[in-house]
Formats: C-alpha cells, sequence, structure tokens
C-alpha cells in the first residue's frame, strides 16, 4: 500500500523497519497531518523512526490518539514533552526483545554460561572480558586449563607477594586470541590466595588492585612443540619460570623448569628441588619418601651440563607430610625444595 494511503486509513500504525536514512523520521509532521484523529501510532523498532517532537506536539493538540513508543531518540529516554502526555503516550524502556521467545532463548544460554563457568571455563558474555565465538572457544579450551595450571604452579613456586608475571606465547600459540590465556594465566597465579573469589571475569583487576604487572610477549618460532606458553613470576621470595605444552591427546606436559629442560605431567601433588647434579641424590629423595610412605607416580630430572646444577620434579600420590620437606632440603646436593598442590 502506498504510505500516504496507510497513514490516511490506518487505525493503527506500527513500525518494523531498521533505522537507516530512509527511515529516519519517517514519521514526522507531515506524515501525522495525514492521520486521522483516532490513529494511534506503536514503535517497537528503533528510535528515530518517529520525530519526537513533532509527535509530542500532535498528540498534545489532539490530532492522533495515542502513540505506544519502546524506542527513543536518546536512549535512555531523558526530560521530554512526551512524559507530560499521561496515558496518551505509552512509554517502555526498550523491551521490544522481552518476547515469550527471546526469554527462553536466554534462559537456556544464561543455563549454559552458569555451567560453563561452574566447569571452570570463562563467561562468553562478561560485560568486562572479550566475548569469544564458540569456535574459537573450542579451540582455546585445553589452553585454558593449561595456562591456569601453569599459573598456579609457578605462583606457588614464586612465593610471597607477586608483583611480575611474564606471560609468553610460543610457536603457533602466538597467533592465538591471547587475552583468555593471559587472564586463564592471572586467575591461576592467583588462585592459592584467593581461590573461588577469583574468575575469569575479575582476574586482571584482582592482579592490577595487588600491583602486579602483567607483560604479554610472543615468540612465533617453533622449538621442540608447536605450541607452548612460557611464564615466569616474581615475588618477594625469589623468581621461577615454568613452561608447558599440550600433547595431541590434550595432556599438559612440563617442558621446562627455571630453564631446565624436564618433561613431566602436572598432578594434585608436586615436588620440585633445585640440587648439584650427583651421584645418590634421586635415591636418597625415594628412600626419604618412601619411608613416609609418599608414592611417587612420576619423577624427571633436567641438567644443563653434567655434575652442575639440576631440578627434580616429581608427581606424587600423596601429601608430604609436615616437616617432611624440611628433612629433604638437609639432604646433602639439595639447593632448595618446593611443593606444589594443584
Amino acid at each position: 500500500m502506498d504510505l500516504d494511503l496507510l497513514f490516511a486509513e490506518a487505525d493503527y500504525i506500527t513500525l518494523h523497519v531498521p533505522k537507516t536514512p530512509e527511515t529516519t523520521h519517517l514519521i514526522d509532521a507531515a506524515a501525522i497531518a495525514k492521520m486521522k484523529p483516532a490513529a494511534r501510532i506503536i514503535n517497537c523498532s528503533r528510535g528515530g523512526i518517529v520525530d519526537e517532537a513533532a509527535l509530542a506536539e500532535a498528540l498534545a493538540a489532539g490530532r492522533i490518539a495515542g502513540a505506544a513508543l519502546d524506542v527513543f531518540e536518546t536512549e535512555p529516554l531523558g526530560e521530554s514533552p512526551l512524559r507530560e502526555l499521561g496515558i496518551k503516550a505509552v512509554l517502555t524502556p526498550h523491551l521490544g526483545a522481552s518476547t515469550t521467545e527471546a526469554q527462553v532463548n536466554v534462559a537456556i544460554d544464561v543455563a549454559e554460561q552458569i555451567r560453563d563457568v561452574l566447569l571452570g571455563l570463562p563467561a562468553r558474555s562478561a560485560v568486562n572480558i572479550p566475548g569469544l565465538n564458540p569456535g574459537v572457544m573450542e579451540k582455546l579450551r585445553p589452553y585454558l586449563r593449561m595456562a591456569e595450571t601453569l599459573g598456579n604452579l609457578v605462583g606457588q613456586l614464586a612465593g610471597g607477594r607477586i608483583d611480575l608475571l611474564n606471560v609468553k606465547l610460543q610457536g603457533e600459540l602466538a597467533s592465538a586470541e591471547s587475552q583468555p590465556i593471559v587472564i586463564a594465566a592471572i586467575k591461576g597465579l592467583l588462585s592459592p590466595a584467593l581461590r573461588e573469589r577469583v574468575n575469569y571475569v575479575n582476574a586482571a583487576i584482582e592482579a592490577k588492585e595487588r600491583g602486579i604487572r602483567v607483560i604479554e610477549t610472543r615468540d612465533a618460532s617453533i622449538g621442540d612443540y608447536s605450541g607452548s606458553l612460557h611464564l615466569q613470576a616474581r615475588g618477594t621470595l625469589g623468581e621461577h619460570s615454568i613452561t608447558g605444552a599440550l600433547l595431541s591427546n590434550g595432556e599438559i606436559r612440563i617442558t621446562n623448569l627455571d630453564e631446565f629442560p624436564v618433561n613431566v605431567p602436572p598432578s594434585n601433588y608436586m615436588l620440585f628441588t633445585l640440587h648439584r647434579d650427583m651421584p645418590g641424590i634421586i635415591g636418597q629423595i625415594g628412600s626419604l619418601l618412601g619411608s613416609f610412605n609418599v608414592n611417587i607416580a612420576s619423577m624427571q630430572v633436567g641438567r644443563k651440563i653434567v655434575r652442575g646444577d639440576a631440578v627434580m620434579a616429581l608427581s606424587l600420590d600423596d601429601p608430604l607430610p609436615e616437616g617432611l620437606l624440611s628433612e629433604i632440603t638437609k639432604v646433602s646436593g639439595i639447593r632448595d625444595a618446593y611443593t606444589v598442590k594443584l
């Protein structure tokens, strides 16, 4: 129907158009002048399609019967003559998405996101972290788990008050969406102290409030693994670094500890030592743990030169009994020892 005829004949004129240069002020003083006194206008599409000043003037003069507006040129609606018209103008605060179907879809989306957060995954639609489409999120999910694990581990190794976290994305990971990975590393770093208080939404804020400087770097060169993540943390008790990579089955491997090469999976309970590479060290540590009924799941020694400094990484089935760490540090050749609980 021709618009002029529609304006002249319709009792209710409802708008269902996008806002474009052609539809801006589609309903203006000239259009309203063609309407009959009993006409009512309903706009639930976009603000600016109706000339609000012309509409308010026409309603006040009784040239049309009424209007119902859900959208406005400026939102939220501030001072406006439309507010002075009583029942002639029904005004709602942009509720057009609140249909039954939309509410069902929103409920499903909220439930799915709550599920993801409870499973330790980032919220897809948090207002202060970047949203990721499902395809990207699916690809990043194992790296987020690795980043959080490595952040937790390096934070416990550094100990004390952390003031610096350096996050280096290496190999293929250097071209990935980095911010969620960095946030996951920060979350892991802060988890031992803040526990459930830290999450993907507030991790960066918590780090900033604690004066932790976060540096992100990228290195696209390919090493032993196609993609790896290197974290370095500096605290009041020292500085430590750790590198991790994902195997083809998604399993995490710790590949470097304080610049010493290792290859060990993270576990709930871990023991790390810095020691002199000399005969008998491994046997003494094993015997000492065995005497306290602590079972070793895996063990790896990393060294740079024979008889120089070395590190030992042990995955344990059991937590270390109180006082055992002190006994380990008394073993000849052990320079330092750290326990980690993941």
